[in-house]
């Protein structure tokens, strides 16, 4: 009779919890050199707080805002005029609207999201907030 070893998918349930705490622990130094924070949207202009370390490799920050249910943004844009020196900045980043989506209208709830990104388009840090259009 033979039964059934039990043990065997805890272990292995332990050995990638394991792995993958110990990514996140060595992410972390990675992903500390790097903040920003939404602090206002307007219908054509996000603005933004952040702070980044030269070695993070920041070269611009994106943005995008549209209705939350949306498939694709109402607007977005781009500023490529970035000061990473480790202390804090404030940016803003003005949008363009994109004709082929309903625009935003005053007293709406829009999703906006900002991202730090670098020469290569990968995000270094983002976020993702709810404001009501002005």
């Amino acid at each position: 009779m033979t039964t059934p070893n039990c043990r065997r998918p805890a272990r292995i349930a332990v050995v990638f919890t394991s792995m993958a705490a110990a990514s996140v622990v060595a992410a972390a130094p990675a992903l500390a050199a790097a903040t920003l924070d939404i602090t206002g949207a307007g219908s054509n202009i996000i603005q933004i707080d952040y702070s980044c370390d030269g070695s993070a490799g920041v070269a611009s920050i994106q943005a995008m805002m549209g209705d939350p249910n949306a498939d694709r943004p109402a607007a977005q844009g781009i500023q490529n005029s970035v000061e990473c020196n480790g202390s804090p900045q404030s940016a803003t980043v003005p949008l363009t609207t994109d004709p082929s989506q309903p625009p935003l209208t005053s007293g709406s709830e829009a999703q906006v999201r900002v991202a730090l990104v670098d020469r290569n388009g990968t995000v270094v840090s983002g976020q993702a907030k709810k404001f009501t259009v002005p």
